[in-house]
């Protein structure tokens, strides 16, 4: 028996030695579990997860005013957070998102940043309002998660009170009647009154003076025809056309100084004769003595040597211009129709 219990209690030892060493075993496991646990705790917490905050400007606003909502995440620079689109879902009745703002990076500190995100909204229906925690989407290596603010968006939203037994509604009242007053129109009559009287001065003046006027159909007043003649006469005298060479435009400015007068003196038509019929309707004045003989002589002399060097290219000296000049004139000098004291009085006036 002895032997018997002996066995028995060193099988029952041998057995809570086993059911010993399977203890510390397992033991050791849920120690080495708990210890990597915290360190896979420690590593997270020395990475830093993104934090999400989010609020509204104002806890309370009133009925269809304006107001921000604004997120904010503060994350490590290889993060990478998303936000959803506010203006694209479904919102709390009569709540609406005006401008959706881009994101926007707040601070930076090493490998952490803060970055922001907002929306401007408004409201249009009262009450408390309470939207829960606002969520972000958030991706790191091979992590894919939903991250959440840490407090709830709450919203209180006011209206009007309104009585309806003491605040009856009212018609659009109509305009206000003014009376009549004349500084209203004053200053257009007064405008108008002086647009009327210019216009009046104006007439006058076209009607008084429109003779005068070359636009208006009116004629300056001719020069008398000896006076015509010797102006034109200086003036081709002063062009110096012989010195350049250019005897036959002198010679023909000559005649055609002396066929404008010839016509306008006499009443001859001289512009469209050659110079044998000139001479001819001269005959005429010449016999009434209104020409003399000499003067007849240099103007058929003239008309002459003027044919010459036109068509015959004849080239003549000096002296010839300059008698040419003063044949021309002299002869409107001395033929002329006015008196002496008509004369100077008529360059007088001119």
């Amino acid at each position: 028996m002895r032997i018997r219990v002996s066995r028995i209690a060193r099988q029952n030892v041998i057995a809570r030695s086993a059911k010993t060493k399977q203890s510390i075993i397992a033991k050791g496991w849920i120690v080495s579990l708990a210890l990597a646990m915290t360190a896979g705790a420690a590593a997270a917490q020395g990475t830093g997860a993104p934090e999400v905050t989010a609020s509204f400007e104002r806890d309370s606003v009133l009925i269809g005013d304006q107001f921000h909502l604004e997120v904010r995440v503060d994350k490590d620079i290889m993060q990478w957070v998303d936000f959803p689109d506010l203006a694209g879902s479904e919102q709390p009745e009569g709540m609406e998102v005006l401008v959706d703002y881009p994101v926007d990076t707040l601070t930076v500190e090493g490998r952490r940043l803060t970055i922001a995100k907002r929306w401007l909204m408004t409201i249009w229906d009262a009450g408390n309002y309470n939207m829960g925690r606002f969520p972000a989407l958030y991706l790191d290596k091979n992590i894919v998660d939903t991250l959440w603010s840490a407090d709830s968006l709450r919203l209180v939203v006011n209206t009007f009170d309104i009585d309806l037994e003491k605040d009856q509604p009212y018609d659009i009242k109509p305009p206000v009647g003014v009376p009549f007053r004349f500084g209203e129109i004053g200053g257009w009559l007064a405008l108008a009154l002086s647009v009327l009287l210019l216009v009046g001065v104006v007439i006058w003046l076209i009607v008084k003076y429109r003779g005068r006027i070359p636009l208006l159909g009116g004629m300056a007043p001719l020069l008398p025809p000896h006076v015509e003649a010797i102006r034109r006469l200086e003036a081709l005298r002063n062009q110096k056309l012989p010195q350049n060479g250019r005897h036959k435009q002198y010679y023909s400015g000559i005649t055609d100084i002396l066929r404008t007068y010839i016509d306008r003196r006499f009443g001859i038509g001289a512009m469209e004769m050659t110079s044998a019929e000139i001479v001819a309707a001269v005959e005429v004045p010449r016999a009434n003595g209104e020409v003399d003989d000499k003067r007849f002589e240099d103007l058929r002399g003239l008309l002459q040597t003027a044919d010459l060097v036109k068509f015959a290219k004849l080239v003549p000296d000096e002296a010839d211009e300059d008698k040419a000049y003063f044949d021309a004139y002299y002869f409107v000098e001395e033929t002329k129709a006015v008196v002496e004291g008509q004369a100077e009085e008529s360059e007088k006036e001119i």
